[in-house]
C-alpha cells in the first residue's frame, strides 16, 4: 500500500498504548530482566557533558530574584540576548524584534505543546476536521499538543527512502486545507536529518497558501558534524508570517535541568501564545533567564560541546562501521540503527539490556502505527550518545559483540 500524508493510526487500544511515554514503555519492557554487565544508558537523550562554568556565578549573583514572580514574556535582557543570538547565528530576512517576536519558554517541550493549542485558535475555521501534521517518528510533545488542541493527528512517515524528513509531495490539498499546523524537527529526532533551505522554502509556500502554522523544532541545531543547520525563520519572509521556531539550552549548552528556551517568529501568533501562557504555562525563574543571557552570549562552551560529540561519533564510525545501516547523522546526538534483521527493535532492546548492560529505546515506541499498519520506527533502535566517550565506546563494543 502506498503511504500518503492522510495516513493516520486507527483509534484502538494499541494506538492508545502507543501514545504513552516511550521511556515508560521501555522501562516496562525491560522490567523482568537484570543486566549481566554494569549498565550504560543510551536510551535517554539527556546531555551529560559538564555544565558551563559561568552558571554557578550567574545564579549566585541573581539569587534574590527567586523571590519574585517572573513575567510570562521573559525579562528584556533575555529577549534581547535570544534575538541577538538568532540574528548572528542564522541568515534571517531581518533582525528579530525582542519586544514582539520572542517569548521565553520553560524548555522547548512545554512551548511545543502549548503552541498546538494556540495554532488551533490562531488559524480559525478549517475545511473539515482540524488537523495537525507531524513527522513519524516524532517527539511525543507534538502528539500530546495536537490531542489537547482537539485536532486530528496526521503522521507523515519519515524513512530512509525520503531522507528521514516528511515527503512534501504526499501532502494532498484536501489535507492541507484543514491543517492547523505542521511540526517539523531539524535536525530530526531520532534520525538526525537536516532540512535544506529549499525544503523550508517549499514548506513556507504551502503554509502561506493554505494558512497554517509551521512549528519548527530546532533544539538540536547547535549539534552537528560539518555544516551548521539552518532555521525555518531564514525562509519566513520579512514578517515571519506563519513560522515560529523553538529553541532550548538543553542541548546547545548542556543544561537539560534548567528548562529555559524560547519561541521566535510570527508576532501575531506569539501575541496569542503569550496570552495563553500568561494564564496556563509555567513561568521561567528570573535567575535562570540570567544564566540564559550569559549562555547566548558565549559560543566557546558550545564549540566544546560539539567537539565532545564529534569524538563520540568518530568512535561510532570506527566501531559500528556500516553495520545496522549506521550513518553518521548530519545533526543531533542520536544514532538510528536498523536491527530488523536481528529480531526487531523490542527483542534487540531486551537482548542488549539483559546480555550487554546497554539500555536503548525501541524505535517503534517513538513512532505511531499508520492506517495501513506500518510503523516507520519498527525495526530500529535509538542510541543517544550522551555519556562520556569511554562509556560510549564500551557500549558500542558491547552492542556489536552481542548482535554480531
Amino acid at each position: 500500500m502506498v503511504m500518503t500524508a492522510s495516513s493516520r493510526a486507527p483509534e484502538s487500544a494499541g494506538h492508545q498504548q502507543s501514545e504513552r511515554s516511550p521511556f515508560a514503555r521501555t522501562t516496562e519492557l525491560l522490567a523482568p530482566y537484570r543486566p549481566a554487565k554494569p549498565l550504560i544508558t543510551l536510551s535517554l537523550g539527556e546531555p551529560q557533558h559538564p555544565v558551563p562554568d559561568f552558571v554557578g556565578p550567574v545564579l549566585a549573583k541573581h539569587i534574590a530574584d527567586f523571590g519574585r514572580y517572573p513575567l510570562a514574556r521573559g525579562i528584556e535582557p533575555f529577549r534581547r540576548a535570544a534575538a541577538n543570538w538568532l540574528s548572528s547565528r542564522f541568515d534571517l530576512p531581518r533582525g528579530i524584534d525582542p519586544e514582539s517576536e520572542i517569548l521565553v519558554l520553560n524548555g522547548s517541550r512545554e512551548g511545543l505543546f502549548f503552541a498546538a493549542l494556540t495554532a488551533a485558535r490562531h488559524v480559525g475555521e478549517r475545511r473539515g476536521k482540524p488537523a495537525i501534521l507531524m513527522p513519524n517518528p516524532f517527539y511525543p510533545a507534538y502528539g500530546a499538543g495536537a490531542r489537547a488542541a482537539g485536532c486530528e493527528q496526521i503522521y507523515l512517515p519519515t524513512t530512509l527512502a525520503n531522507g528521514f524528513l516528511p515527503d512534501l509531495d504526499t501532502l494532498e490539498d484536501a489535507t492541507l486545507a484543514r491543517t492547523v499546523a505542521i511540526y517539523i524537527a531539524s535536525p530530526a529526532n531520532p534520525q538526525g536529518a537536516v532540512a535544506s533551505r529549499q525544503y523550508f522554502s517549499r514548506l513556507k509556500r504551502l503554509a502561506d497558501r493554505f494558512g497554517f502554522m509551521i512549528l519548527s523544532d530546532e533544539c538540536y541545531s547547535e549539534i552537528y558534524t560539518k555544516d551548521a543547520p539552518g532555521s525555518a525563520l531564514e525562509c519566513a519572509g520579512p514578517d515571519f508570517a506563519n513560522v515560529v521556531a523553538f529553541q532550548s539550552l538543553s542541548k546547545r549548552s548542556n543544561l537539560p535541568g534548567m528548562r529555559v528556551g524560547f519561541a521566535a517568529g510570527d508576532k501575531t501568533f506569539l501575541g496569542l501564545f503569550h496570552e495563553l501562557r500568561n494564564v496556563a504555562a509555567p513561568q521561567v525563574p528570573v535567575p535562570l533567564q540570567q544564566v540564559a543571557v550569559a549562555a547566548y552570549g558565549d559560543e566557546a562552551h558550545v564549540e566544546e560541546n560539539r567537539r565532545l560529540y564529534r569524538i563520540k561519533f568518530d568512535l561510532a564510525d570506527q566501531i559500528l562501521g556500516n553495520r545496522y545501516g549506521y550513518r553518521r547523522p548530519a545533526g543531533g546526538f542520536c544514532a538510528w540503527l536498523d536491527v530488523s534483521a536481528r529480531g526487531g527493535d523490542e527483542a534487540v532492546a531486551v537482548r542488549l539490556y539483559r546480555d550487554a548492560g546497554v539500555r536503548v529505546i525501541p524505535g517503534s515506541y517513538l513512532a505511531r502505527q499508520q492506517a495501513d499498519g506500518f510503523n516507520p520506527g519498527a525495526g530500529y533502535i535509538r542510541l543517544a550518545l550522551v555519556s562520556d566517550s569511554e562509556s560510549t565506546a564500551e557500549a558500542l563494543h558491547r552492542l556489536v559483540e552481542t548482535l554480531d
